[in-house]
């Protein structure tokens, strides 16, 4: 039987629909890196739960309440990184859209202390949902 890495264990946690799923993993200094040069005004550093709650409520904003995160893989590095794969789904200036993504988690002390989240945004596709 293959044991869960205890990291993944700590992500499994996470909803993206509810940002208060990692209340109780949070570290207090987290930080939440967003990428994105086709959403400028997102881009930046979120700090904290504060941080991701507005990241998140920014996002269904400018999406119209249609970002989805839909987890593709998952992968641990070493003790510390967790690489996740994701396809981001949204209505983006009323036009369907996917993004492949990537999301670079570092958890020490079972604590999320940083996150990269990296859009692959030659591949975005507008098409159908």
């Amino acid at each position: 039987m293959n044991k869960v890495h205890p990291n993944i264990n700590i992500l499994m946690r996470f909803n993206p629909s509810d940002p208060n799923t990692l209340a109780g993993v949070l570290a207090e200094d987290f930080v939440w890196h967003y990428i994105n040069p086709r959403l400028p005004e997102m881009e930046g550093d979120y700090f904290g739960l504060s941080g991701m709650k507005d990241f998140f409520k920014k996002i269904a904003g400018r999406t119209s309440g249609s970002f989805k995160v839909n987890p593709l893989s998952i992968a641990p590095m070493g003790d510390e990184l967790v690489i996740t794969h994701v396809n981001d789904t949204m209505i983006l200036e009323g036009k369907p859209m996917k993004i492949d993504a990537i999301v670079v988690w570092c958890i020490i002390d079972d604590q999320i202390k940083e996150a990269w989240d990296i859009p692959v945004i030659p591949t975005a596709k507008i098409s159908d949902i």
